[in-house]
């Protein structure tokens, strides 16, 4: 009777929850490791006698080592669970599900090294985490990750993998169907040598981030993803290095689009004459890259509500992908748009283009577009400036026998607009020389008003480029 007295003291958390119904219940303090300790390395079964809980956090004991038997069994309405900081580690005996109702899963900053059946996240027969949405396994020592992860939790949307020893991901986590909705996967900071052409199945991926591996190099099919809006491949070894040096390209000289904005469309589906336009933000209607059409004002307060639960979901006040430009939009009564000869809206700077004109693996015509607010002058500056790299980038891949199916990822794909026209073609000597159309801007009268390139633009050009005037 003393010991089971003893034992109870020194959980009043429990007691309290108990007594008081709690739907959450976080663990975390100096005092909760030798608690941790004294009982066994795992949680006190007491705390699975706790049925109503929805919310359950225990942070930074190093002394806790796995959950302990019966956490699924007793929490049968815990929708997030939070181990992160622990010890827990190189498995999970026994495993955590099923947890029928679970959508949050943390295990981040731990010393997990495997998660195999029987000793990782839960059944693959039926899903042991059917409703699972967020799964954090940052921090770990993972070598290897389940092969029956997607079936085990069939509706995730966001995996970080950030900080393991993988060196590849297995071939079940991409084959068609397997994870629908999966729109952020992270996983920088590994040993990930090789990317699967099959990563294109992942139809509603929007965050890539694959920073700090061993890539060398990039699949072309990466084009093929519907919805693919961030990608960040930067400390990889890569032998085509076009894409980093674009985005990089994009936030230097644009200033992060806050002083200009560019963006490339396929030139074969742009129907001219264009008109550059401002309409209130209820009559703008676009079918932005990946989504449904929506009026501007719609899509605008999407984003808003996205922003708004990455803020929460992250628990940060930054944000990322298209989100971090809506600030730009504040105030103003009409939005900028560029309206094809059928009337379809195009683009939408700073938010977004077309699936219109979106490109694609094989696009090797391109028209491009640099929108500012800030001055004319700044326009062709960048537009010099992204022409002589993009010709750079060319050669230089050329030069290396490099496929160029990347075409049509190399500009963020949630980016702006475009004024010329580039073209793409394998001279006889199988170099790729650029050829530079010009383009001329009129007003609704037809007068003249910009002509790019003129004499004055793009004065001294190397050998591969061509411009037409």
């Amino acid at each position: 009777m003393a010991a089971a007295a003893a034992v109870s003291e020194a959980w009043p958390e429990l007691e309290l929850a108990e007594r008081e119904r709690r739907r959450e219940l976080l663990l975390t303090g100096p005092g909760l490791e030798e608690r941790v300790k004294a009982a066994g390395g795992r949680l006190p079964p007491r705390l699975f006698t706790l049925p109503l809980l929805h919310y359950l956090e225990v942070s930074g004991c190093g002394s806790l080592r796995a959950p302990g038997p019966g956490l699924a069994q007793g929490l049968p309405q815990l929708h997030s669970l939070v181990l992160r900081r622990n010890a827990l580690g190189p498995g999970l005996n026994p495993e955590l599900g099923p947890l029928p109702a679970l959508r949050v899963l943390d295990l981040s900053g731990n010393a997990l090294e495997a998660l195999p059946p029987g000793e990782g996240l839960g059944p693959a027969e039926p899903p042991g985490l059917p409703q699972l949405q967020s799964l954090n396994l940052s921090g770990n020592r993972l070598r290897e990750l389940p092969a029956d992860l997607a079936r085990c939790a069939p509706r995730l949307q966001s995996l970080n993998l950030t900080g393991n020893c993988l060196d590849a991901f297995p071939a079940e986590l991409f084959r068609p169907g397997a994870l629908p909705l999966l729109s952020e996967l992270a996983a920088a900071d590994n040993c990930l040598r090789e990317l699967s052409p099959d990563i294109a199945h992942l139809a509603s991926l929007k965050t890539l981030d694959l920073s700090n591996n061993q890539l060398t190099e990039i699949p072309a099919e990466l084009a093929d993803c519907p919805k693919l809006k961030e990608i960040n491949f930067r400390g990889n070894k890569l032998r085509d290095k076009r894409l980093e040096k674009m985005t990089k390209l994009h936030d230097d000289l644009c200033e992060k689009r806050t002083a200009a904005t560019i963006a490339t469309h396929d030139l074969q589906a742009v129907r001219g004459p264009l008109l550059y336009a401002a309409r209130p933000p209820e009559d703008l209607k676009i079918v932005p890259l990946g989504r449904r059409e929506a009026k501007a004002k719609e899509l605008v307060r999407q984003l808003q509500l996205e922003a708004e639960e990455q803020r929460k979901q992250k628990k940060r006040q930054s944000v990322s992908g298209l989100h971090r430009y809506l600030h730009l939009l504040d105030g103003k009564e009409n939005y900028p748009c560029l309206v094809d000869a059928e009337g379809d809206v195009i683009s939408f700077p700073p938010i977004t283009n077309s699936e219109k004109t979106k490109i694609k693996k094989t696009t090797s015509n391109l028209f491009l577009e640099v929108t500012s607010a800030t001055s004319l002058q700044l326009c062709k500056d960048i537009m010099d400036s992204l022409i002589l790299k993009m010709a750079e980038l060319s050669k230089s891949t050329s030069e290396n026998k490099e496929e160029d199916a990347l075409s049509g990822t190399e500009a963020d794909a949630s980016c702006g607009l475009s004024d010329p026209n580039l073209n793409l073609r394998a001279g006889k000597d199988g170099q790729c020389p650029l050829v530079v159309e010009q383009v001329r801007v009129v007003d609704l009268e037809g007068s003249l008003k910009v002509v790019y390139p003129s004499k004055a633009d793009l004065i001294t050009t190397p050998p591969y480029v061509t411009v037409v005037r």
